[in-house]
């Protein structure tokens, strides 16, 4: 199940991103806002990370004017790897390279269909795991928790 939500600026393409999904047959779940009035993109953020973070989802998508500030603010959840896309390449290798568990897109940035093609490369491509990407999401991960050995 994918967690799905947006500010106010990102509030239409979250929309149609919810359409898109459904044509996919994909499962989500629409964590909000429930109209387009003017709202604060880090709660949104949060509780789409939440949701990922805590198994609730598999993954998330965030939507913003740009995409930078929901993905700082769900990046800020312990677990969550969250990158911000403009194109099909970077959703791609962000899944197979990073494991990266949540997209942000820019409302202001990208247009509805080149956003449907970004979430359906990330939401295909999958992790190749093992070697020096797994190593590297390790790395990533013990940043996190502050037990950096590496250095």
């Amino acid at each position: 199940m994918v967690a799905l939500a947006s500010d106010h600026a990102g509030f239409d393409l979250k929309n149609e991103i919810g359409r898109y999904l459904d044509e996919l047959h994909m499962p989500y779940k629409d964590l909000g806002p429930a109209t387009a009035l003017r709202t604060d993109y880090p709660k949104w953020g949060y509780l789409a990370a939440k949701a990922v973070a805590g198994g609730e989802c598999d993954r998330g998508i965030v939507i913003c004017g740009t995409g930078v500030g929901m993905s700082l603010s769900a990046n800020k959840v312990k677990g969550i790897r969250c990158v911000v896309c403009t194109d099909c390449y970077t959703a791609m290798l962000s899944r197979q390279h990073n494991n990266a568990n949540m997209l942000a897109l820019g409302a202001r940035v990208v247009g509805v269909d080149l956003a449907k093609l970004i979430v359906r490369m990330w939401l295909e491509a999958e992790f190749e795991g093992g070697g020096r990407h797994q190593q590297r999401v390790d790395m990533i991960m013990k940043i996190e928790a502050g037990t950096i050995d590496f250095l």
